[in-house]
C-alpha cells in the first residue's frame, strides 16, 4: 500500500503538470484519478490504524471491521471524486473543444505514468499472490476478506488502463487533429473509475454487514471440531469475520452422554484448542451443547 501511495504521488504531481502545460481533459482526470488514489490509500492505512484499538465496552469484539467501513469510503471517494469529475469534464471538452498543446509532452508523462503504475501493480501482484490459494484474481477479489489489497489491486489495474485510455485519446486528438477525441478519452476514464467503484462499494458493503470465513477455514473448523474427543457431532455452524483476522465461531455441538459437566468442560477446552490450531485467526469460540433429543446433523453448517 506504501509504495502505491508514493507511486500515486508521483503519478499525480507530473500529470498536474502535464496538464498545465498541454490543456488535455483526459491528462486532468488521470490526476484527479490519481489524488483520488492517494485519498483511499490514505485512508485504508487510517483504517488499519483504527482496527487495532483495543475492546470496549460499546465494542466489545474490537473494531476489525474499521477496516471494511474505509474500505467502503475509499469506493465512494473514487466513485464521486474520480468518476463524476472525469464524465463531467469529459462531456463539457466534447460539447467545447480546445486545441490540445505540447501533446509530445503528455504522451511522455502518460508513458512515465504507466511505467509507474505498472510496478505499484506488480508489487501488490506479489503480496497478494500468497494469498490467493489457486484462485483466480477476479475469485480473490470478489471473496477475499482482507480488504486492503483487492482494492489496491483494482485502483492499480484501473490507473493503469485510465493511462492506456488517456494515452489513446491524447494521441488520436494529435494524429486527426479533432480535441473531442480528448473529451472521449475522458468519460471513458470516468465510466472506468465508476465500474472499478461500484466493484468495491458492492464487496465491502457485503463485508460491513457480515461474512462467513470462507470454504477452506469452514472445512477446517469442522474438522476440528469433529476431532475432539467426547466430541458425537456438530449440529450446528455459524461463522462470522469480525475483521479480515478475526473470525467468530459459534459451535452447537452433541457430546458424549456418559460425560460428566467436567468432562464435558474439558472437551470444549479441547475443542477451542483444536479449532484455533487449525484455523488461528479463530477467535472468540462459543460452543453450545446440544438438547439430548436435537437431531444430529441438522442445520447448514455457514
Amino acid at each position: 500500500m506504501l509504495a502505491a501511495l508514493v507511486a500515486n504521488a508521483g503519478i499525480a504531481v507530473a500529470k498536474f503538470i502535464g496538464f498545465a502545460l498541454t490543456r488535455s481533459s483526459a491528462m486532468l482526470a488521470e490526476a484527479i484519478h490519481s489524488v483520488a488514489d492517494m485519498s483511499n490509500q490514505a485512508l485504508l492505512l487510517l483504517g488499519g490504524r483504527r482496527s487495532r484499538r483495543a475492546p470496549t465496552e460499546t465494542h466489545p469484539f474490537g473494531h476489525g471491521r474499521e477496516r471494511y467501513f474505509w474500505s467502503f469510503v475509499v469506493a465512494l471517494v473514487l466513485f464521486a471524486v474520480g468518476a463524476a469529475f472525469a464524465i463531467h469534464e469529459g462531456i463539457d471538452k466534447v460539447r467545447h473543444p480546445h486545441e490540445m498543446d505540447a501533446p509530445a509532452l503528455a504522451v511522455a508523462i502518460l508513458m512515465a505514468g504507466i511505467v509507474l503504475e505498472t510496478w505499484s501493480l506488480r508489487t501488490a501482484v506479489v503480496e497478494a499472490s500468497p494469498l490467493r490459494r489457486g484462485r483466480t484474481w477476479w475469485a480473490f477479489v470478489v471473496r477475499s476478506r482482507n480488504p486492503e489489497l483487492p482494492v489496491v489491486l483494482l485502483e492499480d489495474v484501473g490507473a493503469l488502463l485510465g493511462l492506456v485510455i488517456a494515452l489513446a485519446a491524447v494521441g488520436l486528438s494529435s494524429i486527426t487533429g479533432e480535441p473531442r477525441w480528448d473529451g472521449v478519452g475522458t468519460i471513458a476514464i470516468g465510466l472506468l473509475l465508476a465500474v472499478i467503484a461500484v466493484v468495491l462499494a458492492r464487496e465491502m458493503q457485503s463485508l460491513l454487514i457480515g461474512e462467513s470465513a470462507d470454504d477452506d477455514d469452514r472445512s477446517a473448523i469442522t474438522a476440528a471440531i469433529g476431532a475432539a474427543p467426547g466430541v458425537v457431532a456438530l449440529i450446528h455452524l455459524r461463522t462470522q469475520h469480525l475483521g479480515p483476522d478475526e473470525i467468530l465461531v459459534g459451535a452447537q455441538v452433541s457430546f458424549d452422554p456418559t460425560l460428566d459437566s467436567a468432562g464435558v468442560a474439558a472437551t470444549v477446552d479441547d475443542v477451542e484448542r483444536l479449532v484455533r490450531d487449525a484455523v488461528p485467526t479463530a477467535h472468540p469460540i462459543y460452543v453450545e451443547a446440544a438438547l439430548p433429543d436435537q437431531p444430529t446433523g441438522s442445520g447448514n453448517p455457514s
